[in-house]
């Protein structure tokens, strides 16, 4: 029988070629896959054999490339060198038993996640991270042979994904921690500001607040949104932040509440924010010079706001000084003390007749021939005096609404003012005189004229 030869390239040869080129790469791939399966215990060794070695490299490192590192405490480079130096033994571990990367964010993180957070921000822990990295990838060639540094490079750069991954995650808990502490401390400020809790207590509440100004308190109150939440509260404070140094936001039931520091311009401020309340009036207390007198501030917008109703054309937002009428109806104590103070006691320390002249014009019918046909002076005696009124008290009695404030303010001194007790006893009658030289004669005829 004839032997048939086949050819060198036919499929029958080719086959078992094939099936080993197959286990061939299905090992490289496995080995890829998982490099801590086989051929890496003189790896392994030689990491463990480094890890101190890496860690003195990477201080190092941290020194001479991260300024900002320099310039921490002893306590806070302590830390972070703990950090590193745990992330650099947890990757041997890793790299050792490949496995979920959920424990990555207890074993590198968990020995000082707070000293963490508040020494440094996000972006200088990556940079951190960065660094280590860098230390370990640069001494792949003296731990793994050649045939295994391709392996261990790429094990480092998962790892370090995983590593920041698990760094952002801290920052992320830690921010929102910080943010539902920060909330409940504003709330806990504001509520001191109205309730007049102790100074010291408040200014160290608003200054762990970051609330930087000394001075210049405003409050507005108003309707809250019926959504209020955190969004909402959010962008609130940023529109308050362009128009004042310091912001603090409270909600008391349906009343939203803005505690300003240092209002750069006070009338557009109060309008752009008024926008951001719901319908309905809003009102904003008096300038408070320091926090204690912001309690005031605060009383006077809140009992400003519970009377608003009855001025139906006060503009929004309103000035709590601009409802003392309102105010005084309502029973609010201190609107009665202002206008006693800053205008009927000024009026009648005036003299000159401006008060006299101004309870003419008003109960006249604010015409000025009224007032000066009843003072027997010229109109524009009158005009003038009234020009007067406007300089001592602030308030314009031309101006209707004006005038309705300042004769609330003389109802009010007129009120306050005591009358005068007369007495209901004879008087006694006076004696004589006599005439010097002349004793018992009396100076005047009895009887005469």
């Amino acid at each position: 029988m004839a032997v048939t030869n086949k050819p060198a390239g036919s499929p029958s040869d080719s086959k078992p070629a094939k099936n080993s080129a197959s286990t061939t790469g299905s090992k490289n791939a496995l080995q890829h896959r998982s490099p801590g399966i086989k051929d890496t215990s003189e790896t392994l060794e030689r990491l463990r054999a480094n890890v101190g070695t890496l860690s003195t490299m990477m201080r190092q490192e941290l020194e001479n490339t991260l300024p900002w590192y320099r310039k921490l405490s002893a306590d806070e480079r302590s830390a972070l060198g703990l950090v590193a130096q745990n992330g650099i033994t947890a990757f041997v571990s890793w790299y050792e038993h490949p496995s979920s990367p959920s424990w990555v964010l207890s074993d590198v993180f968990g020995t000082a996640p707070t000293e963490l957070t508040r020494s440094i921000s996000l972006q200088r822990a990556l940079q951190l991270i960065r660094t280590v990295v860098q230390v370990v990838e640069d001494r792949v060639p003296e731990i793994a042979a050649p045939e295994e540094q391709v392996d261990l490079r790429e094990a480092v750069l998962r790892y370090s994904r995983e590593v920041a991954f698990a760094a952002a995650d801290v920052y992320a808990r830690a921010a929102e921690n910080r943010g539902a502490w920060d909330t409940r401390l504003e709330a806990l400020a504001v509520d001191g500001i109205l309730r007049g809790e102790n100074t010291d207590a408040l200014q160290s509440r608003i200054s762990a607040l970051g609330w930087t100004s000394h001075g210049h308190f405003t409050i507005m109150v108003g309707a809250a949104p019926q959504e209020a939440n955190a969004l909402f509260l959010a962008t609130l404070r940023r529109a308050a932040g362009r128009f004042s140094e310091d912001v603090m936001v409270g909600i008391q039931g349906d009343k939203l509440i803005l505690v300003l520091g240092n209002v750069t311009d006070p009338e557009s401020a109060y309008i752009r924010l008024s926008e951001l309340f719901a319908p309905g009036p809003v009102v904003y207390g008096p300038l408070a010079p320091t926090l204690a007198e912001a309690t005031g501030s605060a009383k006077a917008a809140f009992a400003g706001i519970s009377v608003a109703k009855g001025w139906s054309s006060a503009p929004r937002p309103v000035s709590a000084d601009d409802l003392l009428p309102e105010r005084v109806i309502g029973g609010d104590e201190s609107a009665r003390r202002a206008l006693l103070l800053s205008i009927y006691r000024p009026l009648v320390a005036a003299s000159n007749g401006l008060i006299e002249t101004l309870i003419s014009y008003l109960q006249g019918g604010h015409s000025l021939e009224a007032a000066a046909r009843e003072l027997f002076v010229h109109s524009n005696t009158v005009r003038y005096r009234l020009r007067r009124v406007c300089d001592v008290t602030g308030w314009d009695p031309l101006v209707p609404r004006e005038a309705f404030v300042l004769q609330t303010a003389i109802i009010v001194g007129r009120l306050a003012t005591p009358a005068k007790v007369i007495s209901s006893k004879p008087v006694p009658k006076a004696a004589p005189k006599t005439l010097p030289g002349k004793q018992g004669l009396p100076t005047h005829r009895e009887g005469s004229g």
